[in-house]
């Protein structure tokens, strides 16, 4: 088996397609044997990348942006997707069949305080047509963190990704009022990023096939069947929580079966996040993405 060195930008139920390369046996199917990690705070997965101590990584597109604005090529290349849609839900104290967008305002949020996450979600709420700057932000740091405090008592409502959401509504804490994704649409949330010089090896093919069995999986296995393969993965939420969550992110249409990345998808990051300011400029597609490997 050759080992294959796969790192996690963050690491949750959303980013299953590629987690399911490993728990779902593709990977094995392709004589690679996956060594993964996640990404220390502060510290970006593409580094690994550059140092060549992991072939391929969880990221964003947004990612690009960065050595975009500052006049450079970026080092690494995005040559597929992971989710079309955000997939971040919003969580309230106690149960709202009726919540409306509107109710954030003036209330305190536990929430991600920049990044992606964080764009994201302004652009939910314009898009939901209220004044994100009336919304009292409280930024503990990051998944682990968020959880944390709204576990301690702190905010009204809580933004975060599954399956933290779940667990929380099955340990009686907070109950979902909202799901982001619905709000903005489809989009190119994340992706699978490499260097262009590995996208040329017959490992990135390997790979690619492999992943490419992997979407169909995701689309077509029953939530419980995925959820019982990943559970070791996850060893602190319940495998109802985690089939439950996975089981909305298949009806979300979270996971489309294609692994290309679109260039509509594309658009609406930038969208976001010239939105949101980072961003002055709208850049090329290509300047960002490319075609998976070839496995035919």
């Amino acid at each position: 088996m050759e080992k294959i060195n796969i790192q996690f930008t963050l690491f949750s139920a959303f980013y299953s397609p590629l987690i399911s390369t490993m728990s779902g046996g593709f990977l094995a199917e392709e004589g690679l044997e996956a060594e993964w990690s996640i990404s220390p705070p502060g510290k970006s997965a593409i580094e690994v990348l550059v140092d060549g101590s992991a072939h391929v990584v969880q990221s964003a597109l947004s990612q690009g942006f960065t050595p975009l604005k500052n006049g450079l090529t970026p080092p690494v290349v995005h040559f597929a997707q992971i989710n079309e849609m955000d997939g971040f839900f919003i969580t309230g104290r106690e149960a709202d069949p009726d919540f409306t967008w509107d109710k954030l305002e003036g209330a305190e949020v536990v929430m991600f305080k920049a990044g992606q996450p964080n764009a994201m979600f302004r652009y939910a709420c314009h898009k939901a047509g209220i004044d994100y700057d009336k919304i009292i932000p409280v930024t503990p740091g990051g998944a682990a963190d968020i959880d944390a405090a709204f576990r301690d008592g702190q905010g009204v409502y809580v933004q975060q990704q599954g399956p933290f959401p779940q667990q929380l509504q099955a340990d009686g804490v907070g109950h979902v009022v909202a799901m982001v994704g619905p709000q903005i649409g489809p989009c190119g949330f994340s992706s699978l990023a490499a260097t262009r010089e590995w996208l040329e090896t017959d490992m990135a093919k390997a790979f690619t096939r492999a992943y490419k069995k992997t979407r169909a999986y995701m689309n077509e296995t029953p939530a419980a069947e995925i959820a019982k393969a990943e559970k070791p993965y996850f060893p602190d939420i319940d495998e109802a929580v985690l089939a439950d969550c996975i089981g909305t992110y298949q009806k979300l249409g979270t996971w489309t079966p294609q692994i290309e990345i679109t260039r509509d998808a594309y658009e609406v990051i930038l969208d976001v996040f010239q939105h949101a300011g980072t961003i002055t400029e709208r850049y090329d597609y290509e300047q960002v993405c490319v075609a998976p490997p070839s496995i035919d």
